[in-house]
């Protein structure tokens, strides 16, 4: 799909919120009664979305030409059916780092990260479900003092994360015309890299989409640790890294962003690499095997 072609989908699902999107309260002979919005979960993506089951608009996100729309068409979760159906399994994988995964998968299926540090915690990448249990884990911590999103495919809930735990979602501005739910702590931060607090930066790299970042932590591993969400995607056997366009897709970027994108790690130190999902991890050559493998596209 073309950039045009996406812009024009988004745009008509934004209209059609206020007339179809909203139904009205239970006492529908009172022509002032209040609207409702019922908020649904695109069951591909997890984004979060107004309820849009009778429409015949698809989700935004999946009709991008960088996701996909299902074989047997678009189809929705609701909160509650999600918060009965699924819970999610926080592990320990080291004194300042813990993974956060829904089960069995929903969606995509990515990972989210909680970071401690001794000036605030950082969330890396979101996922669909905040039930009960997380929240009072991450309080038990010490809470959120910000979200910072990879890239669009991992928006899923952050509004709701955003106002439980009181704290900015930091997305790159390269990125704003995909949030389709702007929350009042969504902050868009630009340029090439965004200076956090304790020696942790978010760096914008591009590739997947214009905004898509890694977060650079240099205290979880003796290097440095790079949490890169699909941004690089590490590959099974853990010797290659890619980068793609499209990975459901197999469409990649042209060989000059892959250049463009290995000359801007040069001056990272790092020796992990924490990806998007389970298993994806290289340590402690990860740097010597990111920048031998975008040069394998030369």
């Amino acid at each position: 799909m073309k950039r045009s072609e996406f812009i024009k989908i988004s745009a008509m699902s934004s209209l059609l919120v206020p007339q179809a999107l909203m139904g009205r309260s239970k006492d529908t002979s009172d022509e002032q009664a209040p609207l409702t919005i019922k908020p649904l979960f695109c069951s591909t993506c997890g984004t979060k979305f107004v309820d849009q089951k009778n429409t015949s608009v698809n989700c935004p996100v999946c009709s991008n030409d960088r996701q996909y729309l299902p074989a047997k068409g678009q189809s929705w979760t609701k909160p509650e059916d999600l918060q009965n159906s699924f819970s999610n399994l926080i592990t320990r994988i080291n004194d300042n780092l813990y993974e956060i995964k829904t089960i069995p998968k929903f969606a995509i299926g990515q990972r989210a990260f909680l970071i401690l540090t001794p000036n605030g915690n950082i969330l890396w990448d979101c996922i669909s479900l905040l039930n009960e249990s997380t929240i009072a884990f991450i309080k038990s911590k010490g809470g959120l003092k910000a979200i910072a999103i990879s890239h669009p495919h991992y928006y899923s809930s952050i509004n709701d994360w955003a106002e439980v735990f009181n704290c900015p979602v930091y997305i790159h501005q390269n990125d704003e015309e995909f949030i389709f739910t702007k929350g009042p702590n969504i902050t868009l931060w630009e340029g090439g890299e965004k200076e956090l607090w304790d020696s942790m930066k978010i760096k914008n790299i591009g590739g997947h989409f214009p905004g898509s970042s890694i977060l650079i932590v240099p205290f979880l591993s003796p290097g440095g640790t790079i949490l890169c969400g699909d941004t690089f995607y590490i590959s099974p056997s853990k010797t290659h890294v890619s980068v793609m366009y499209s990975y459901p897709n197999f469409i990649p970027v042209s060989l000059s962003e892959i250049k463009r994108i290995n000359g801007s790690m040069n001056n990272i130190p790092f020796d992990t690499l924490l990806g998007a999902f389970d298993n994806q991890k290289i340590s402690p050559n990860a740097k010597e095997i990111l920048h031998a493998s975008l040069e394998k596209y030369s």
